[in-house]
């Protein structure tokens, strides 16, 4: 159905990093490896992250590692023993796990969605959530161990991506159904963000954060692209009651129409039921919703447009609007709500949020309009 996931292609560029001393000694691919032995000549305080290293046993026997931490590595019973004389750390690999939680780079929708071709139960996505429920319930720390250094590692992955990015969050629910115009303009909100120059960010799953990843995926495209894409989609509108045909829909869009333009979906386990999207290039899934939720709102450098949505969109505006009230986070950042009716009566919170801004600096950063249209407008605006 799709191409088996592929560890992380050592030609290809990878995101560029921060520049911090730490990130520096970092080491994430064998290709990484290999240039820092020839280039060093030594491994003496690097921290190496899910890198195999089974077929470099005689470089770990001979190249000085001391107070190297390796996470997850897999080596060599010699390797192993030798390095970890020397004063280096080694965390090993945990078997039988259905993710790797020190993995080093986002997920991408092929890895997620492995395997779908047998249905959607047998993919990594949701035997991940299959462990997740059963050792949530067990309570077992070494579980609880293995989600936290899980999403430190995520958080970190995430951060060498976005770096020097212009990130603009898009929050709205997940019962925005495909085939419906507010679908259709979520998706065309996506793509002109993408367009702009910004890099799209969701909370990764169905609904409208599916839809605005799909714009910024149809952005290198032509209009035509993204009609067709729609039209397609329309044939499974929801990850209910099927989550393969909903997302085998997906993939048949990517395959039509392959290198999509970049986003990103920040997803969470913890929302189980809730599949994450395909159109998302860089998928930066966490077991703790409340890591994923802080951690979207505050990459979104460029500003947070407002979908409709319920309890979930709404709580994301007061997790937006208390770090701009304070300035926590620096100078205020863009907040855009769609669609006046809803905002204003069916959930008023455009009148909390303009009571609180008061005569903050926060009060010149918002903005509530009633089309989606005119929300990448409103964004620019806002941020000049």
């Amino acid at each position: 159905m799709h191409p088996t996931p592929a560890q992380p292609d050592p030609a290809r560029p990878q995101p560029a990093r921060p520049h911090r001393a730490a990130h520096d000694r970092e080491i994430e691919s064998l290709a990484e490896f290999d240039e820092v032995v020839a280039g060093h000549g030594t491994l003496a305080q690097y921290r190496l992250q899910a890198v195999d290293l089974t077929d470099r046993t005689d470089v770990l026997l001979t190249t000085d590692t001391t107070g190297a931490v390796f996470l997850g590595c897999p080596m060599s019973a010699e390797a192993a023993a030798r390095v970890g004389a020397s004063g280096a750390l080694v965390f090993p690999p945990v078997p039988n796990l259905p993710f790797d939680p020190y993995r080093a780079f986002a997920y991408t929708p092929d890895e997620l969605f492995e395997s779908l071709a047998e249905g959607y139960e047998a993919t990594p996505d949701a035997r991940s959530y299959a462990w997740f429920q059963r050792t949530r319930s067990d309570g077992d720390i070494f579980a609880s161990m293995l989600r936290s250094i899980h999403d430190d590692a995520v958080s970190d992955a995430l951060d060498e991506l976005l770096a020097g990015a212009r990130v603009v969050g898009v929050m709205g629910g997940h019962a925005m159904a495909r085939g419906t115009d507010a679908y259709a303009g979520a998706a065309r909100l996506g793509r002109e963000l993408a367009r702009a120059g910004y890099t799209v960010a969701t909370g990764g799953g169905p609904g409208a954060m599916e839809a605005a990843n799909l714009g910024a995926y149809a952005a290198p495209f032509d209009d035509g692209m993204l009609e067709e894409a729609l039209r397609l989609l329309a044939k499974a509108p929801s990850f209910r009651p099927s989550i393969t045909d909903w997302a085998r829909a997906a993939f048949e869009v990517r395959e039509r129409w392959p290198d999509g333009g970049p986003s990103v979906g920040i997803p969470t386990w913890f929302y189980g039921h809730e599949p994450p999207n395909a159109f998302a290039a860089h998928i930066a899934k966490y077991f703790a919703n409340a890591t994923r939720e802080d951690g979207l709102l505050a990459r979104s450098n460029a500003g947070v447009v407002f979908l409709p949505g319920a309890a979930g969109t709404v709580q994301e505006i007061f997790d937006n609007a208390t770090p701009n009230y304070y300035e926590s986070r620096g100078e205020p950042t863009p907040m855009v709500l769609v669609d006046e009716a809803h905002w204003r009566e069916k959930l008023p919170a455009w009148q909390l949020l303009t009571s609180l801004a008061g005569e903050r600096a926060m009060a010149s950063r918002i903005a509530l309009v009633d089309r989606i249209e005119q929300a990448s407008h409103a964004v620019k605006r806002l941020s000049n």
